[in-house]
C-alpha cells in the first residue's frame, strides 16, 4: 500500500504534447513513463479539430478530434478513443488536464457563422478581430488564423458563457479532472468565476490552472479571487541574480500557488539552450520542482531532446534518439518533492549568504514553520564553487535534524555547519523537519 502524506501534494505535471505523441492509442505508453517518474498529472495540449493553419491553438471545432490523433486501427469512434485514453491515465493514478482555449477560435470556425455576436469586430468593416501582441504601443504580432472572442461585452454574452460552461462540463464527463486555461488573464475574471463555480458544483475537485506569463500582479489577484488553483510563474527565465523572481513569487503566492517549468512547448528546449550540459539541465529541473507548489515538464525533456516543439509542424517522426537518460534523476527529485510539505507550497522564501556570490542559497519554509529547506545552486556552469554555511541548525530553525536530500548525497548532515564545494552547475538540498 502506498504511503499517504498528511499534506496536499502539488501538481507534478507531465506535458504530453500530442503532435509528438501521435494517435491516442499511443498516449498510454507515455503516460506509464510519466507515472514511473512520479508525476501525478498529465497535461495534453489541444486535441481538437484545428482550422486551416493546423495550429493546435487555432481550434475550429471543440467537439471534433484532430484527425492526426485518431487511430486508424481502432474500431472506436474518435471521442471514445479519447475517453479510453483518459481512463487509462486515471487507471494509472494520473489526473488528466486539458487545454481550455476560450479567448479565441480559428478564423474559419463555423461558430463565427452560427454565433456572429460572440466575436470582437473591427469598427471599419465589421470583420472579426485577429488577436495581437503588443510591446508598449507597438504591435509585434498578429495571428491571422485566429478570431478573438468578445467574452466581456458580447450582446449575446449569456449564451456565450453557457457555451463555455457546457464545453468544460462535457470534457469533465469524458474524464478530464483539470483545465489549463490558455491566456487566462485575457478573459474576464467574471466569466472564470462563474465557469469554475459551475464546473466544481458538478465535478468537485476539478483543478484550474491559469496561464499567466507576462501578466501584471493585478491580473494574478483577479484570477486568484476567481478561484484558480494555480498560476504559472516565470522562474524559468531567472538568472539566479536579479531580484524580480523572488519579488514576483512573494507577491503572487498571496493569491494562488504557482507552477514552475524548466522548459515548455513555448520555449527553446533546455538541452539545446545549454548545449547538452546534463548537469545544468538537472540543476534547472531540481530548481523548478522545489521552487514552487507545482512543476511541469514537457515530454522529451527526460531524454535531452533538442528540437523545439512546434504547434503546427511537430510529428511523431520527430522523436529523437535519447541524448541522455534523466528518468531516474527526475524520479528521485519528484519523490523528494512529494515527500516533504515544504516543496508543495509557495511558502516563505529568502536568500541566505553562502559566503560565495557564485552560490545561490534559497531558504524555504512552510507557512507553519515546522519544515525548512536550503536549496543551494552553483551559478557557474564552468567551474566548481565552494560555499560555507555556519550554524546550520540555527538557520534551519531548530525544527529537526538536518538531512541532505540531494539524490547523489542523501544522508544526515552535522547541525553545526556545512562546508562544501559544488561542481559546475551543482546543487544541494538540505532539509529539516518532518518526512513522509
Amino acid at each position: 500500500m502506498q504511503k499517504k502524506t498528511p499534506f496536499k501534494q502539488g501538481a507534478r505535471i507531465y506535458n504530453l504534447f500530442p503532435l509528438l505523441a501521435g494517435t491516442m492509442d499511443q498516449w498510454p505508453a507515455h503516460m506509464r513513463r510519466a507515472r514511473d517518474m512520479e508525476f501525478n498529472e498529465v497535461f495534453v495540449n489541444p486535441f481538437h479539430d484545428p482550422g486551416f493553419s493546423g495550429s493546435l491553438y487555432s481550434i475550429r471545432d471543440y467537439y471534433e478530434i484532430n484527425p492526426l490523433f485518431i487511430s486508424k486501427v481502432s474500431p472506436k469512434r474518435p471521442m471514445d478513443q479519447l475517453r479510453e485514453a483518459v481512463q487509462e491515465a486515471n487507471n494509472l493514478g494520473l489526473r488528466m488536464i486539458m487545454d481550455l482555449v476560450i479567448n479565441h477560435t480559428a478564423v474559419d470556425s463555423p461558430v463565427i457563422r452560427t454565433h456572429p455576436a460572440w466575436y470582437l469586430r473591427n469598427p471599419d468593416d465589421g470583420t472579426v478581430v485577429n488577436p495581437s501582441a503588443w510591446e508598449g504601443d507597438r504591435c509585434v504580432a498578429v495571428w491571422g488564423d485566429l478570431a478573438e472572442i468578445d467574452n466581456g461585452d458580447s450582446p449575446d454574452r449569456e449564451n456565450l458563457w453557457r457555451y463555455w460552461e457546457e464545453l468544460a462540463l462535457f470534457y469533465c464527463g469524458i474524464g478530464f479532472q483539470g483545465f489549463r486555461c490558455d491566456a487566462a488573464y485575457q478573459v474576464t475574471d467574471a466569466l472564470w468565476k462563474r465557469l469554475i463555480g459551475v464546473v466544481r458544483n458538478a465535478y468537485p475537485g476539478t483543478l484550474f490552472f491559469a496561464e499567466t506569463l507576462g501578466c501584471e500582479i493585478q491580473d494574478v489577484v483577479k484570477l486568484g479571487k476567481a478561484g484558480f488553483d494555480y498560476t504559472f510563474n516565470s522562474s524559468k527565465y531567472w538568472d539566479f541574480e536579479e531580484a524580480w523572481c523572488l519579488s514576483q513569487y512573494c507577491e503572487n503566492s498571496v493569491w494562488a500557488p504557482s507552477v514552475s517549468f524548466a522548459e515548455s512547448h513555448d520555449t527553446m528546449r533546455l538541452a539545446e539552450e545549454l548545449q547538452g550540459d546534463e548537469q545544468g539541465i538537472k540543476q534547472r529541473y531540481l530548481f523548478s520542482a522545489l521552487f514552487s507548489t507545482g512543476v511541469m515538464m514537457p515530454m522529451g525533456f527526460e531524454y535531452g531532446f533538442r528540437e523545439r516543439l512546434h504547434v503546427v509542424k511537430t510529428r511523431p517522426e520527430d522523436w529523437e534518439e535519447a541524448h541522455m537518460d534523466l528518468t531516474g534523476f527526475i524520479r528521485e527529485v519528484n519523490r523528494m518533492k512529494k515527500s516533504h510539505a515544504v516543496f508543495n507550497k509557495d511558502g516563505p522564501m529568502e536568500t541566505v549568504d553562502a559566503e560565495n556570490p557564485m552560490v545561490l542559497c534559497l531558504k524555504k519554509k512552510t507557512f507553519e514553520g515546522n519544515e525548512c529547506a536550503l536549496i543551494l545552486l552553483n551559478k557557474d556552469q564552468k567551474a566548481p564553487q565552494a560555499f560555507r554555511i555556519s550554524s546550520l541548525g540555527f538557520l534551519l530553525g531548530g525544527v529537526g535534524r538536518a538531512r541532505d536530500l540531494t539524490p547523489e548525497h542523501s544522508g544526515p548532515v552535522l547541525s553545526d555547519g556545512l562546508w562544501e564545494e559544488l561542481p559546475p552547475s551543482g546543487y544541494r538540498v538540505i532539509h529539516a523537519g518532518a518526512s513522509f
